[in-house]
C-alpha cells in the first residue's frame, strides 16, 4: 500500500510539473517586466547570503521598486519566513504566483542552481552570485561524484547546461575566477567584485555592533565565542538531499580547555539537518542554522572548520581559525580532492588527531591567537581576500540597474 501511495505522489507530482511547464513556456514568449526581481537562497531554502544583501541593497538604493522584488521560497518554509522577515514579498516555489514572476523577471538573482527543466524568458538576465570561495573539486573537476540522486557524468552535464544559462557570475577573487571559468565552462560576463555578503564584516566590525550582535543572540557581551562551523561529506547521507552529521569532539573535554566564560556555536552546513546532541551542554552551546553566518562570524573570537568555504568569508576579519580535518585523507582522497595543498596553504594550526585537537584549542584559550601563522594569514588574505569590500552590493545593484536602462 505504502508503495502505491509513493507511486501515485510521484505521478501527481510529474503531471503538475508538466502543466507548469506548460503554462511558463507561454509566459516567457511575452515581455519581462522591467526591473521586476526574483531572488533566491539555496533554492527557497533560506533568505539569507549574496541574494539577501543584494536585495537590501537594491531597495535602499531603489525603494520606488521594492513592489517588483520578489524572495522565493519553498512552500514548507513560507509561513516561517513570512513571520521572520514581513517587509519582504514571497512568492512560493512552483505555486501559481511563482510561475508568472519566474517568467516575467527583468533578472533572476540566485546562489545555486535552478532545476535543469526551468525555462527563462530570452529578456530576463540571470545573475548568479554563487556561495563561496572554492576548496573542494567543483563542477566538472570533481573526479568521482559521490552524492545520492545522480552520476558523475550526469552531474557534470546538468552543471555545465545550468552555467550556460547565466549571464553574469560574481567572482570574490581571482583564484575563484580561473576556477568558475574552468569548473563551469562558464564564459559570459564575470562581475570582479567580491561577495555582497561579507560587505558587512567590514562596515560592522566594531564593537558597538558586535556587543548587540552578542546580546541579541546570546543574551550577554561579556561572552567569549567560538563558533565550529563544518561541511557537509558527499557519501554520508541518509538519503537524496539529506546528510548525516556527527559531532567529532567531545564536549566535555573542549570545555575542560577553555575558560567558563566561552561559548561554543555550531553552525552545521545547510545540507546537514541532523539532530546534535548537545544535552548537559545547553548553557554553553548554541546551534545556530537559520541566524545570518555573517552575525556570528562577527561575534567569533575563533573559528574552527574543516573543508568549508566559510574559511575564506572569516578571513575578511583577520581573526584566528583552527582547521579540524579528522578525515583529511579520505576527503582529499576519496570523496572530492581540493585546488591547493591543505595541510601547507591554510593560515593556522590543521589538526587530523582529536587529542592534537584539543590541544591547539588549549592553546588558543591561553594566547587568544595563533601568532606564528601571522605571515601566512597576510598571503591567504591577499589571495582569497584582496577583491572584498564593503560595497560589493553597491557594485552589484549598479551593474544591474546600468543593465536594465540599456534594454
Amino acid at each position: 500500500m505504502m508503495k502505491l501511495k509513493k507511486k501515485v505522489i510521484r505521478i501527481i507530482k510529474k503531471s503538475i510539473r508538466r502543466v507548469l511547464i506548460m503554462i511558463n513556456n507561454i509566459l516567457i514568449t511575452l515581455p519581462v517586466k522591467k526591473n521586476l526581481v526574483v531572488f533566491e537562497s539555496f533554492q527557497g531554502k533560506d533568505i539569507n547570503d549574496n541574494p539577501a544583501a543584494i536585495y537590501e541593497k537594491w531597495i535602499e538604493k531603489y525603494p520606488e521598486d521594492k513592489a517588483k522584488a520578489y524572495f522565493t521560497v519553498r512552500k514548507a518554509q513560507y509561513k516561517t519566513f513570512k513571520e521572520l522577515y514581513p517587509d519582504i514579498k514571497m512568492v512560493r516555489k512552483f505555486m501559481p504566483k511563482w510561475v508568472w514572476v519566474m517568467a516575467r523577471a527583468n533578472f533572476w538573482v540566485f546562489n545555486s542552481r535552478t532545476p535543469k527543466w526551468w525555462n527563462k524568458n530570452k529578456g530576463t538576465v540571470y545573475m548568479q552570485t554563487w556561495h563561496g570561495t572554492p576548496l573542494k573539486k567543483l563542477g566538472t573537476d570533481i573526479e568521482n561524484v559521490m552524492m545520492p540522486g545522480t552520476n558523475t557524468e550526469k552531474y557534470k552535464e546538468n552543471f555545465t547546461n545550468e552555467a550556460h544559462r547565466w549571464d553574469y557570475l560574481i567572482a570574490p577573487n581571482q583564484y575563484s575566477k580561473d576556477i568558475f571559468s574552468r569548473a563551469f565552462d562558464f564564459n559570459n560576463n564575470f562581475l570582479d567584485i567580491g561577495y555582497p555578503r561579507n560587505d558587512v564584516l567590514y562596515y560592522g566590525d566594531n564593537q558597538d555592533n558586535i556587543s548587540r550582535l552578542k546580546k541579541k543572540y546570546l543574551d550577554r557581551d561579556d561572552l567569549n565565542v567560538i563558533t565550529y562551523a563544518p561541511t557537509w561529506r558527499d557519501d554520508n547521507y541518509k538519503r537524496k538531499g539529506v546528510y548525516n552529521f556527527e559531532l567529532p569532539f567531545s564536549l566535555k573535554t573542549f570545555f575542560e580547555q577553555v575558560d567558563d566564560n566561552t561559548v561554543l556555536i555550531i553552525r552545521p552546513h545547510y545540507l546537514v539537518k541532523d539532530f546534535i546532541d548537545i544535552k548537559g551542554f545547553e548553557d554553553r552551546v548554541y546551534i545556530m542554522v537559520e541566524e545570518d553566518i555573517s552575525d556570528l562570524y562577527l561575534m567569533s573570537d575563533l573559528l574552527i572548520t574543516d573543508y568549508s568555504s566559510v574559511m575564506f568569508d572569516y578571513a575578511n576579519l583577520k581573526r584566528p581559525m583552527l582547521f579540524y580535518a579528522y578525515d583529511l585523507k579520505h576527503y582529499e582522497d576519496d570523496i572530492r580532492g581540493f585546488y591547493f595543498d591543505y595541510r601547507t596553504e591554510l593560515p593556522g594550526p590543521v589538526v587530523e588527531d582529536e587529542d592534537d585537537f584539543y590541544k591547539q584549542i588549549d592553546a588558543f584559550n591561553k594566547e587568544k591567537k595563533y601568532s606564528e601563522y601571522d605571515k601566512k594569514y597576510e598571503k591567504f588574505y591577499e589571495k582569497y581576500c584582496g577583491w572584498e569590500s564593503a560595497d560589493s552590493s553597491e557594485k552589484f545593484v549598479d551593474e544591474m540597474r546600468m543593465i536594465s536602462n540599456d534594454k
